[in-house]
């Protein structure tokens, strides 16, 4: 049975589960994701970088989440890039989950959960991001969430020692 799934805005008590999480799936992420410092992968790394978090929060440029399993954090789900002004109103959605708790449904239920926060809360009215061009289980949460494709970003991000394309997703929220 699938345990369910939550989201809440991260909390700096998240920075030592986020980095056990981290550390163990160093390697599992290495295609999808940038290289980090070492200390990224600590405790005291991830409560900086919460601390940056929650500094974007209260500036209004980013909602930070974290997925939860069952009240426990097993991933993260952020809403980056915000442009709050009337005429953009959109945010920029990622999202990962920890390798014990994936294939359960818990990134497609996150960003269901996220869009939510999205238009209720933030008032936003679209939903953007991207994908490596070969990371389809990220696309499959997105098109299972109304997410369609819209272009590829040639050259866009350096993974795992070579620039990579990615795949532009958009999906407007309505009023």
């Amino acid at each position: 049975m699938t345990s369910s799934t939550g989201i809440r805005l991260i909390e700096p008590t998240d920075a030592a589960p986020i980095a056990a999480h981290r550390v163990r799936d160093a390697e599992a992420f290495r295609p999808w994701e940038p290289a980090q410092p070492a200390d990224y992968f600590t405790p005291r790394g991830q409560a900086d970088r919460i601390e940056g978090l929650l500094a974007g929060y209260r500036a209004g440029t980013v909602w930070p989440g974290v997925v939860l399993a069952d009240g426990q954090v097993i991933g993260q789900v952020t809403v980056g890039g915000i442009l709050p002004q009337p005429h953009l109103r959109r945010g920029s959605v990622g999202y990962w989950i920890a390798t014990v708790a994936q294939n359960q449904g818990h990134a497609g239920n996150a960003v269901a959960l996220v869009l939510r926060v999205m238009r209720e809360e933030l008032g936003l009215h679209r939903a953007e991001a991207s994908t490596n061009l070969e990371n389809l289980p990220s696309q499959r949460v997105l098109r299972r969430n109304g997410f369609t494709p819209y272009g590829v970003a040639h050259s866009a991000i350096f993974l795992d020692g070579n620039w990579r394309d990615g795949l532009l997703w958009e999906r407007i929220l309505g009023d």
